[in-house]
């Protein structure tokens, strides 16, 4: 199992980081053509786009993975039926996208108001849901190299295309948005094919409604909980806006995101790894074996964001060639380690989406964002824009850990997880590396080698549990 567990993780998540590594490592050449207004806008409308991406598919994912291990014979038949709506759906989704866009656009990049909408809605439109359902598909089948493959593939195309948008070119932030609007509908492309020719798994547009209405029921209370992601980590840039915060230091905090944002994706891809073995564990109502592979990811995820949050001031001044840009680092450090709430996030809540107790999410996921939300309304007009770092940092360790203390939770686990005790080591630890990042680079040497040495001791126990 614990042989699954990595090379699934690698492969979902160390194979697209490739190209998100080496998108990293050409920031110096593109951060020279680019400003703090650049960074601002792109940020401004990624959030306001990704805000929206929780809507496009309303919660059915719920009842796709369900479906398939529930009903293994008739899967097929559900899947199509939410394809064909989902596909109908797009339209007066597309048109709400578009209104959002426009009316959050900043004055810097008024001019470009119709383009960026363009750009953001055409892959939307020409394909809707087809890359989301094809990737869930692989993904329950326990397949990753042909996400992985299109993950890399993609990600490299985007890179060449920021270089030659932004550095050749130099077209700023629209640069960007022609990249990523490239890249998508390639990726869908990609998708398309296999789902409906490999798969069969072709979109019925007279679909039943009352199998609509059902899953509808199941899955509608579930958009709260995805929506609160991004709220959680992105609807801090759109109240910086509201507050007045400058588009250069929305850019600015956009940037302290840089290495943070490839350590939340690294960090989501072992969900996609895990995912599939913690539904069968319930299945096979094995607790032990569901605990053990939380606690063994938990385990890896607080040593790595640790190392990385030791050398990210060594990390921004290699990456980023511009000085105004460099002085950011100490929020990616809370940044970085506000992502080590997930593996203990999904010891609770994968249990949650298996029993449908999907009601139950509203109160981790959305009193998360709704906390993030209100904190940022208070805090960033009297702190400015670095306190958004803080309270996403806060409302990401409530997300982790309030769903021990559920009754929906504890009338389905018979296990102790001690999420006090995961919780006050995370705590301890970003409180530490907060300050180690300013200790000379020798001592963070001894330290890396060190925490190396414990974390393949502890591993070593761990994997005799498996």
């Amino acid at each position: 199992m614990y042989k699954k567990i990595f090379s699934h993780t690698a492969i979902y998540g160390l194979a697209p980081q490739i190209p998100r590594i080496a998108g990293i490592f050409i920031l110096p050449i593109i951060t020279q053509y680019l400003t703090e207004v650049d960074f601002g806008v792109y940020g401004l409308i990624v959030a306001v786009v990704g805000a929206m991406t929780a809507l496009s598919n309303l919660g059915l994912n719920v009842v796709l993975s369900n479906s398939f291990y529930k009903s293994p014979m008739q899967h097929k038949w559900a899947w199509r039926q939410i394809y064909g709506f989902l596909i109908l759906w797009q339209i007066p989704y597309t048109i709400m996208l578009g209104l959002v866009i426009y009316f959050i656009i900043p004055e810097e990049a008024a001019e470009n108001t119709w383009l960026i909408i363009l750009l953001n809605t055409i892959p939307v439109v020409l394909f809707g849901p087809t890359s989301f359902l094809c990737a869930k598909y692989y993904q329950l089948q326990e397949r990753p190299m042909p996400i992985a493959i299109r993950s890399m593939l993609i990600g490299f195309l985007s890179i060449g295309l920021n270089i030659y948008f932004i550095a050749v070119l130099r077209m700023g932030y629209i640069g960007w948005f022609l990249s990523v609007s490239i890249a998508q509908l390639c990726d869908q492309i990609s998708y398309w094919i296999p789902l409906n020719r490999k798969f069969k798994l072709t979109p019925i547009f007279n679909f039943k409604r009352s199998f609509i209405k059902k899953q509808l029921k199941i899955s509608l209370p579930s958009v709260p909980h995805f929506y609160s992601a991004y709220l959680l980590n992105t609807s801090d840039r759109v109240i910086m806006k509201f507050t007045n915060v400058t588009i250069a230091n929305i850019g600015l905090y956009n940037v302290a995101g840089t290495v943070s944002s490839v350590v939340q994706s690294g960090v989501n891809a072992s969900g996609l790894a895990i995912g599939p073995m913690l539904l069968k564990a319930y299945k096979n109502k094995d607790e032990r074996l569901a605990r053990n592979i939380i606690f063994f990811l938990q385990t890896i995820v607080l040593f790595g964001t640790f190392l990385i949050s030791l050398w990210l001031k060594e990390i921004f001044f290699i990456l980023i060639k511009n000085d105004s840009l460099q002085k950011v680092y100490p929020l990616g450090i809370i940044l970085i380690m506000g992502y080590n709430y997930r593996p203990m996030y999904f010891g609770a809540n994968t249990r949650l989406f298996y029993y449908e107790k999907t009601k139950d999410l509203l109160k981790v996921s959305f009193i998360a964002g709704l906390s993030n939300v209100i904190l940022n309304f208070i805090f960033i007009p009297i702190f400015g824009y670095e306190a958004a770092a803080y309270t996403t940092f806060f409302a990401l360790m409530y997300m982790g850990y309030v769903g021990y203390f559920l009754k929906a939770y504890k009338a389905h686990c018979t296990l102790e997880y001690h999420p006090l005790k995961w919780l006050s080591i995370t705590l301890l630890l970003s409180a530490i590396v907060y300050y180690l990042v300013e200790i000379p680079v020798i001592y963070k040497i001894c330290i890396s080698v060190i925490l190396i040495l414990v974390l393949i001791f502890l591993l070593k126990k761990m994997i005799i549990k498996f």
